[in-house]
């Protein structure tokens, strides 16, 4: 069979192999990022944890409001003696108020950090929603790319059994050599090993694509329209990261956490005071003198003098986890001016190698047919050809890679400047957010609502 034979083959057999997987759904990339960002188990979680953190706002804000309780009781008492059985009953009702009128300051401190790490954990789900999604492109791009490498070497395969086919052929007739049968059939053999590899490849790929996205993946294609909020250069790229990253922005929140956690311990320090009020009434039968209304009012200010060290090791840790977030904040820019730098980087040399993949399979196939023909005139040998073709079956596969490559890198990008979310992108979702949840749990007297209901 000749090479043009061999090409128009595998051509008719990939067209029908496309033509039987586009029976199924076409699944884009924008599509599957939906999906992923509606399943995503690791989204929900960041935004419950947002959710959580917002409670610790109402925890704290209680420390400045009041605890109103009421309370119910009832006695029976009975006794009998030689008078006789003598019995009798109780009724006691009351209301109670504490409130901290005055704490140097501290609950205030104590509310601004739960507000700092709330505002954290919004940025925490934001962070998670860019690696999220940044991982089911890499999937998706993992599955495409081993199914087109699958592809090809199904057709490396029939061209090496085309080339044992035509070894045997001549060594029939007289114009080859058992030498050019064994080397056809060993790299057949070479060819079918590199085949089976490509479809393990492909199956694990494909698991991790289900276990992001949900579903098993479909007729899948790389082409996007996301390039347009790349950055016009590296600058400008590391500029925006540096403003509007997510785990920067976080960093910064955690920053203002410590520092308050850190004025609420020094606050420790300073004087209390706090008003406590009751009233009851009481009701007994026989009757009693005692039955009626009673109050009292209390009024109390403590300044701590000594605390067996425990203030002063609170304040101190305090300042140590301040410094600390500001150590991490440093970290933070530098993986992200890392992260972008590394990106950008991967966009420019999967282009170089874009290029250089494409001038090298162009001159590839014109290399394997000149040597196919110059085999069949008697000066090259079908190691020669063999060889050719394993060149060329190089040079596709780094394209493939390289164009692979190419998609993830400039994801990448997008995930390092902070704009790999679904707003960003425009995906068709409700955006998972828990500013509502924050705004609802500021209504510190919704619990006094809810009673009286």
């Amino acid at each position: 069979m000749s090479f043009r034979a061999t090409m128009v083959a595998s051509v008719l057999a990939l067209s029908m192999a496309s033509l039987a997987v586009s029976g199924a759904q076409a699944q884009s990339i924008t599509q599957a990022l939906t999906r992923a960002y509606d399943y995503a188990p690791d989204l929900q979680s960041a935004l419950l944890a947002a959710k959580s953190a917002a409670e610790n706002v109402a925890l704290a804000k209680a420390g400045k409001l009041p605890t109103i309780g009421a309370s119910i009781g009832g006695t029976y008492s009975g006794s009998l003696t030689d008078a006789g059985f003598t019995d009798g009953t109780s009724l006691t009702t009351g209301l109670t108020y504490n409130q901290t009128i005055f704490d140097n300051f501290r609950t205030d401190a104590e509310i601004e950090a739960a507000r700092a790490g709330a505002e954290a954990a919004e940025f925490q789900i934001r962070n998670t929603e860019q690696n999220v999604l940044l991982s089911v492109v890499q999937a998706y791009m993992s599955v495409l790319s081993d199914r087109q490498l699958v592809a090809l070497r199904r057709e490396n395969v029939t061209f090496f059994q085309a080339q044992l086919q035509s070894s045997e052929d001549r060594l029939e007739v007289g114009e080859g050599t058992r030498i050019d049968v064994a080397q056809a059939r060993a790299r057949l053999a070479q060819g079918q090993a590199t085949l089976d590899a490509a479809i393990n490849s492909l199956e694990i790929s494909e698991a991790t694509f289900q276990r992001y996205v949900g579903v098993a993946p479909q007729s899948l294609d790389g082409s996007h329209n996301y390039s347009r909020l790349v950055p016009r250069n590296l600058q400008a790229a590391i500029s925006e990261a540096e403003v509007g990253h997510p785990a920067i922005l976080g960093a910064k929140a955690a920053i203002r956490a410590a520092q308050a956690n850190s004025d609420g311990a020094q606050a420790e320090f300073g004087p209390s005071a706090s008003v406590t009020g009751q009233v009851g009434s009481s009701w007994s039968q026989p009757n009693s003198p005692a039955d009626g209304f009673s109050g009292s009012v209390r009024f109390q200010i403590t300044v701590p003098i000594y605390a067996g060290g425990a203030i002063g090791a609170s304040v101190r840790r305090a300042n140590i986890e301040q410094i600390r977030s500001e150590v991490d904040a440093m970290s933070a820019y530098d993986q992200i001016r890392e992260s972008v730098i590394s990106a950008w980087a991967g966009i420019q040399s999967a282009d170089a190698q874009i290029t250089a993949a494409n001038a090298a399979v162009a001159a590839g196939r014109e290399v394997v047919e000149g040597v196919i023909q110059e085999r069949d005139l008697g000066t090259r040998t079908t190691l020669d050809v063999l060889n050719a073709q394993a060149e060329l079956t190089s040079a596709r596969e780094g394209l493939i890679t390289a164009s692979a490559n190419k998609v993830v890198a400039t994801f990448s990008l997008l995930a390092a400047i902070g704009n790999l979310t679904a707003t960003d992108l425009g995906l068709p979702v409700e955006v998972k957010s828990a500013v509502r949840y924050n705004q609802a749990v500021e209504d510190v007297w919704q619990e006094l609502r809810t009673i009286a209901e």
